[in-house]
Parts: C-alpha cells; structure tokens; sequence
C-alpha cells in the first residue's frame, strides 16, 4: 500500500491552512496527497427538516470544497498527485478510518461551524487520541519560516515515535532539531529536608537518561543538528514557548505513568490549544529505531 497524506477540509481558512501544510509535506516526501470532506448522513436534519433538496444541497456544497481544495493543493504543489474524496459517516470515525492508510492525517484547529458534518475542530483532539498514524493540527498559515521542528520528548521507550516523526521532518526541511526534556517533579512537601538537593539529583539523573537515549538518534541521523533544552518544570509552558519560534511541533499522543514524566496525553492536549505552529500528535510505535 502507498503512503499518502490525507488532509480533511470544510473549507475553512484554518482547513485552507491544512490542505497547505498537506501539500508541502507529500511534496516533501513525494507521495500522493487525499483530499476528503466528511459529511454526516443526518446533516440535513433539524433545524432544515422538511426543507426539500437540503440533501442534494449538502452534497453539491462538499463538493466545491473538494474542487476549490483540490486547486489550491496543485497550485502549490503542482508535482504531486491530488485526490478527492466526499465521505458520509461520522465524521471522528470516518477520519480514524482515513488513518489505517495514510502517512499523515492532517486537519484544521477550528471549522466554519453550522453544518454539523463539516465542523472538524470539535473532532481533532479525538481523532489525534486514536489514530493509527500521526495526525498534524494546523491553526493557521504561518507567519514565518524558523528552520526548527520542536519535539517533546520524555525519554521513554514511547517517546522513539515521537523522535522519528521529528527527525524526519527536520531532514526533509533541511531544519534543526531542537528536543525539549522538561521532567516535572513529584509533589511530595518542598519542606522536607534536602528536597533541593535530592531534586536536583533526581533531575540531573533523569536528563542524563534521556540524553541516552537520544545518543544512538543523533548517530542515526547525522545529517540532522540536534539542540537540546533539559528543565526542571512542566511540559506544556516549555513546549509552548518553544513553539514560538519553530515550524511545527511534535508531541505524542501518550507517555509514562508515575513520577517521571506527566503523561503525553495531557501535554498533548494542552498544546494543542496553546501552542503557536502547527502540532503533530504521533501515536507509540515498539521498536522504531
């Protein structure tokens, strides 16, 4: 099966924003690039029941969002191939669905609300949770070029998915790695006697582990200039103001449980409201490296 991206549209700017971001990445990769507009089988029902051809006028409007879609993705990037698709289903599942195939899945923040089957803001966060490839949430063009990925890494084993996704990228774009290790520490009292020291220790320790473990990515990938931020503090802040300055950034969709790390999946979804590029949401693989 080929690799191909797939960037879900509704025809608003923010998924006018996504289809860019689709077509630059499959061009940068080389590979296909599936259009899809999701409509809901009841998106013709309250409050436009008993309006005759609201139906046909549903489908005839998903349609044009393809088409005009569909310019835009070869107007910029006119070497790649573009395909469309109009789906019926519900939209949360049928955009997991498109995931069991793609490279990337690729979606705007916020929809143009109305038509219950278009609205794709209130799914993402759903759909980066469960999908079977890395979903990419695109707020809005961006402004700038930085020439630097961000990724969010914990310096577990789940974080290797995260590190390939970000790696790859950062080749592709000819960008700088910049890895962001933020260990947060446990809650037991500040009070307690040589809490600033055993922290300290603590954290020292646990950065040297996560440099470990990015030791064998750096000699995978020497082509690739690596920066490191290791900080004692919560993920989502760091992460956050690092994405000010970056092209996009890579968090996964779920991490360690216990003292070590504060899950992924809550990182995840704080900087996705937060964060200022657009962010790739990649699912634990085993064994990537």
């Amino acid at each position: 099966m080929s690799r191909q991206i797939v960037a879900g549209t509704d025809g608003s700017p923010s998924a006018n924003a996504a289809v860019d971001w689709a077509a630059d990445d499959a061009a940068r990769k080389d590979v296909p690039l599936r259009i899809v507009c999701v409509r809901e089988p009841w998106a013709s029902d309250l409050p436009f029941r008993g309006v005759s051809g609201m139906e046909n006028a549903l489908r005839e409007h998903c349609d044009e969002v393809l088409a005009a879609a569909a310019r835009r993705a070869r107007e910029r990037a006119p070497q790649i191939g573009v395909r469309t698709a109009q789906v019926i289903g519900a939209v949360t599942e049928r955009l997991k669905s498109e995931t069991e195939s793609a490279d990337t899945l690729v979606l705007g923040s916020r929809g143009m609300g109305g038509f219950a089957g278009l609205v794709l803001g209130s799914v993402g966060l759903g759909v980066a949770g469960h999908a079977d490839c890395p979903v990419v949430i695109v707020r809005q063009a961006p402004h700038a070029v930085y020439g630097e990925i961000v990724a969010g890494y914990d310096g577990s084993a789940h974080g290797d998915a995260i590190l390939e996704y970000a790696f790859e990228q950062a080749r592709l774009r000819g960008a700088r790695l910049r890895v962001v290790y933020a260990w947060q520490a446990p809650t037991f009292a500040s009070h307690a006697a040589g809490y600033t020291d055993l922290l300290s220790e603590t954290f020292e320790g646990e950065a040297r582990t996560a440099r470990q473990r990015l030791a064998p990515w750096r000699d995978k990938h020497p082509d690739v200039h690596v920066a490191e931020t290791m900080l004692c503090g919560h993920p989502v802040p760091a992460l956050v103001d690092a994405s000010r300055a970056a092209d996009l950034l890579v968090v996964g969709s779920r991490g360690l449980r216990g003292l070590r790390a504060a899950a992924l999946g809550s990182v995840s979804h704080g900087v996705l409201h937060r964060a200022h590029c657009p962010v790739a949401v990649v699912p634990s693989r085993q064994g990537v490296l």
